[in-house]
This record gives structure tokens, sequence and C-alpha cells, in this order.
């Protein structure tokens, strides 16, 4: 079966009959079959775009079916279906077809696929004054913006092209799709030395070694040596330092060196630690120049907890630390329990960084620690309303409850109901319940970008009347409203966690929380790494998961049902918590992680769980867990509104 494009069903995942998406998404809307006057037209739609595939080009839509608001969406697959049948041979009418749609549907997201196809597909045939008429240079992907430099220079229109072309000569990567305009450039003396050096040194810095030495080739020998010598130490950095080492070249550019160590001391922490002295001693390296090496290999051995860490940061030069190496500075002096320094790292922080949630936190804890305890007593308390997993855990500190701080936010109902009644809404409302959620969030973004700044925040209640949480939930991090959370917080999925809590033994508000931080209750969410549904599961872990549990085994597909997802998602987070002996900081990073990566993460004796946590050398893992933490003290909050107890918190970790 041909790819159709992203609006276009895939056999794997066809689009779901209309009793399906009505079971799945009606109730949240609010609207009933029976009472949903686009029910006709919707069934007559999917059956429309079931056939594609089979359809031909003969179509006899229905007056209703031409009406249908996502009709266009139908139209547009038609034609990018025929465009991609009829290959490099596309008849005059069907480019007049395509031409007609675009003209009439410019400024909606239902044409960019179509435009982006046909494009390519006259860029192929070298029909540029069409190809010209429908371009757009400055929201159009990069390969089409170099077909309309070879448009261009085709039709003689290159007035300010060299320069649109020398910029995009930059890129890091191979454009195939340049080639021409780049060798344009260079007959008309676009291609200096320094700019081919510049592109070279681009790739280097992107890691692209191989595209990099095709660009080098260009330049005269002794330009290109010390590039040579930067994709050597990037391709195989070990065995260029020991080469270093062995026979020294004073005269190595220091940010071509630190290239290379930064990949060795990342790759291989102990080949690193055994080479600094050597290399600093052959290079015959003061301080001062040997300190970015130092903190390369600080920041590397930081994230291993390695003993030797702080060793390294010692040797860095105040002017090489940014905020980002104190804080790991500061990670690895709380790791060591060196107090004294973990004050000194915050201290040196910028304003904006120390005065963080998380810093003050630390700094709460570092007077504690030094017998200050009125003063800590003051900084754990000025965090109670920060509502986070910090201020949580000032509470629990404090020995006290913590109640989270909600804001609501008002709702305008005379607003809500232009928004709803506006045409890039009313197709995202429609997409949704047909499960094109890619164009329906380009739909959503359309509609977004039309309204003034003031009125978006609320777009967060049009989300969450019609039960697309997802879309809330990011719509008001986007405006920066986190504490309305009767509105983010929803439970639009009790049947199926009570159920899952029931069998697992796990906290309804645990269960929630996991779904909320994995899917934002997008029961169609799948990942990059193909984990799927509400938990995010990928097929082998939920197939293991089911063996052991006596359950069925899901299919792909089935994991998109909340019901087989929610039950094998909590089931798969309780064996993680049996296998780290019931903590929960340890079990919630394995889910995110794995299970291994925690094992290599364990201390060698009794920790305290923020400390533990703080180190965690994965960012998104870490703010993973204090996530979910905090959603443990909303969901419960929400569940019985009284202040939630977190001292269990403090239990230590155990290795």
């Amino acid at each position: 079966m041909p790819k159709w494009g992203k609006f276009l069903p895939s056999a794997a995942r066809p689009l779901r009959p209309l009793a399906a998406c009505l079971a799945l998404l009606c109730a949240t809307i609010g609207a009933a079959a029976a009472d949903d006057p686009l029910a006709p037209q919707r069934a007559e739609f999917q059956r429309a775009w079931a056939q594609l595939a089979t359809s031909g080009t003969n179509h006899q839509d229905s007056p209703a079916l031409q009406s249908y608001v996502l009709y266009p969406y139908l139209q547009a697959a038609r034609l990018q279906q025929a465009l991609q049948i009829a290959g490099i041979n596309v008849p005059k009418t069907l480019d007049e077809q395509i031409a007609d749609f675009l003209r009439a549907h410019d400024r909606e997201p239902v044409a960019t696929d179509l435009r982006i196809a046909w494009l390519t597909s006259l860029a192929t045939r070298s029909a540029w004054t069409d190809f010209l008429a429908f371009h757009k240079p400055t929201t159009d992907p990069l390969p089409l913006r170099c077909h309309g430099y070879t448009a261009r220079i085709a039709l003689n229109l290159d007035t300010g092209l060299a320069g649109e072309i020398a910029e995009t000569w930059l890129t890091p990567r191979s454009l195939q799709e340049c080639d021409r305009a780049f060798t344009w450039l260079d007959m008309n003396g676009g291609l200096t030395p320094a700019r081919i050096e510049q592109r070279a040194r681009n790739a280097l810095a992107a890691g692209n070694t191989d595209f990099a030495r095709q660009i080098i080739a260009r330049l005269p020998a002794e330009q290109a040596a010390p590039l040579l010598q930067w994709a050597a130490l990037l391709d195989n950095p070990q065995r260029e330092i020991d080469a270093l080492i062995k026979t020294p070249q004073e005269d190595i550019v220091p940010a071509t060196l630190l290239a290379g160590w930064t990949k060795l001391a990342r790759a291989n922490r102990t080949a690193a630690k055994q080479r600094f002295e050597p290399l600093v001693r052959a290079l015959k390296l003061d301080e001062r120049a040997a300190s970015p090496l130092a903190l390369a290999l600080a920041l590397a051995l930081s994230w291993d907890r390695d003993s030797d860490t702080l060793k390294y940061f010692a040797r860095v030069d105040t002017a090489d630390f940014d905020d980002n190496a104190r804080e790991w500075q500061a990670r690895a002096a709380l790791w060591a329990h060196d107090w004294k320094l973990v004050a000194r790292s915050i201290a040196a922080m910028s304003e904006a960084t120390r005065n963080t949630a998380r810093w003050r936190y630390w700094s709460a804890r570092v007077a504690a620690h030094e017998g200050k305890q009125a003063d800590s007593r003051q900084m754990y308390e000025s965090l109670l309303s920060e509502d986070n997993y910090y201020s949580a855990m000032a509470a629990a500190r404090l020995k006290r409850p913590i109640v989270p701080n909600p804001q609501p936010l008002p709702v305008d109902a005379a607003l809500l109901s232009r928004f709803e009644a506006q045409p890039e809404f009313v197709r995202a409302r429609e997409l949704r319940v047909n499960r094109m959620l890619d164009p329906a969030r380009a739909e959503w973004r359309a509609g977004t970008g039309a309204l003034p700044a003031t009125f978006r925040p609320q777009l967060i209640h049009l989300a969450a009347r019609w039960g697309w949480y997802h879309q809330a939930v990011n719509v008001a991090t986007g405006e920066r409203v986190f504490n309305d959370y009767a509105l983010l917080y929803p439970r639009p999925y009790d049947a199926e966690v009570m159920n899952a809590a029931q069998t697992s033994g796990l906290p309804a508000t645990l269960i929630y929380s996991v779904i909320r931080q994995e899917s934002l209750f997008e029961p169609d969410a799948i990942s990059s790494a193909n984990a799927r549904g509400l938990t995010q599961l990928t097929l082998d872990t939920a197939r293991r998961t089911a063996r052991k549990w006596q359950l069925a085994a899901p299919t792909v597909d089935g994991l998109l049902d909340p019901e087989v997802n929610v039950a094998l998602g909590a089931a798969h987070l309780k064996d993680l918590l049996e296998r780290f002996d019931g903590q929960l900081p340890l079990a919630l990073a394995g889910y995110n992680a794995g299970p291994n990566a925690v094992q290599r993460w364990l201390p060698a004796g009794k920790m305290d769980p923020d400390i533990w946590l703080e180190n965690i050398p994965y960012n998104e893992t870490r703010d993973y867990v204090r996530r979910i933490l905090w959603h443990t003290v909303v969901f419960g909050w929400l569940g019985d509104h009284k202040p939630q107890d977190t001292k269990g918190w403090l239990d230590s970790i155990k290795p």
C-alpha cells in the first residue's frame, strides 16, 4: 500500500470507526451520537477515508459529505494520492486541480502537506514557473528553498540570490537539493575559502565528520590541516590524544583539543582520567590552559558520581564556570556531603539560578547543616507557596503537611463561544473526534496564532471542555498557568485507573500521576521510541509484564486501549517497586530510564532521597521523578481536600 502522507490512515493504524470514536470521546466532549448533528456526515467521511487506497479517481460524494467541515482534508488526500500515483507523468488537469485547491485553502493547514508534495513534484519536473507561484521562501522547509534557488536561476530571477544561497551554504549537513545553487554560487565567486572553512567548522561542531571532510577537501592543505585534526579527534579521540601525548603539538588549536577531549571524557571516563595529567604535561599546559579540560572531565565524572569529581572541579578556573557547571559541582558536593562546597557553589551561581526553588531549598539544607536552624526554617517556609517537589520536601523538613495553592483561571463564557465558532477550532475539534491528531494540532496552532495574546489563556478552558486535556495542559504551560488544579488535573479514566489500582495494589493517585506525566491523558500518544498509550509502554515491556501478571498479551494497537494500557502500566510500575524494595523514587526513575540505569545510580550506602534524586544524571529522568511526586500531592489533595503528608519522602535511599 503506498504512503499517502501523514493525514492518511496507515494500514497499521486505520481511522477508528465512528462507534469506537464515540465510545472514547463523546462522553468528554458532551455530545451523544443521537444529539450530534455532524454524526451522519462524519460516518460518511470515515467511509470515504477508509476507501482512499482503492477508490480510484471518480468520486460521487453526496452534498452532505461535501458540506462537512473536514471535506477539504478528503480532497487534499485524494489529490496527494493521485499525484503520487502519477509520478513524473502528472497530467495538466491534476496540476490545475491542485493549484485551484491551494488557492482556495492557501492559509489553512489542510493545504500544507499537499503543497509540499506538489512543489517537490514540480521541482522534479523543472516546472519552475508554477513552482515559484506557490513557493513560500520564508516558511517552506529547506529542501524546497533550495529548489526555489534553482527556479530563480533557471528563470534569471537572481537579484539578491547570492546572499541567500551563501547563507544556506553554511548548513552543517549535505543538501543535495542545493547542489545546482551551490555550483552557481561557486561559478559567481561566492564560495570563498573562508566560507568553505566556515561550513566545515559548522559540520564539525555538529559532529558530522564525514561530511566535514568532503568540504575540507576543497581547501588548501595548510588551511585544511587543523580542521582534519579536529575531525580525527572527534572520530577517535583516544587514539589522537595518545598520539599528542607521545608526540606533542604545542600549536594545536585549544578548541580542537577540547572538542576531542570532551568526547573522550563522555565516552570513557576511566581513559580520560588516566590521560589527563600526561596530556597536560606533554602539551605544557598551565593551570589556566588546562582548566577547560578539567571542567569537561569533571562534568563527565559528576554524571557517574565518581569519587574524583571534586578533584577535577577544583582545577577549573572561575572564568570557565557557568551555571550548569556550578549546578553539577553542587550536586557532586552533595553526593560527597561537602556542605561547605555546596554553599560556595550556590553562592557562585547567577542570581536567577540561585533564586530558583531548587537552590533555595538546598540553601536551606546548607543552613541546617551549619546549625542556622532559624534561617533554615525561614527558607523552607518561603518555599511552601511554590507548589512543586521542593515545596513538598520543605514541608516534610518542617514536619508539616503540604497544601497546594490553587489559582483558578476565571471562565469567559462569551470568549469561549467565539472560539467554538472560529473555523480553525471547529476543524480542530472535529479532526480530534476522527483521531486525526497531527492535523488537529496544526489547526489549533493556526487558530491560536490568529488570537490576541490576552485571549489565549481561555483556550485552556476550551480544550478541557472538549476533553482534550493534552492540549489544555500544553496551552497552560505556554501561558504559564500552572495552579488551576481542577482544570489541569482531570480524572477522565476513573474506571480503568480504579481497576488497575485494585489489581496492582497501587494508589489511584499514583497511577493518574504517571498517566499525566507520560501522556497528558492522550490515549493515542506514541513516542519516538514507540512507547504507546496513556502509560507509554513499549510492546516488549507490555508483553513481558502481561506474561508475569497472567494477562492477555497486548497487540500494538491494543496498547492504545486505555483499559489494556493502564492495567499493564500499573503492573509494570508495581514490578519496579518490588525490584527496588518499595522505594518510589527508584521505581519512577526506572519507569523512565530503565531499571538497569537506576541500578547503576544506586549509592554504596544509605543516602538522603533528595540528594540521590538531585544526582540523577539524566535531566529528563530527574525532572520526571520530581514532577510525578508533585502530581501525587495534587491528585491526593483534589481527592480529599486535606493537607498531604510527604514525610515519607524523607525515607533514605537504600542500595
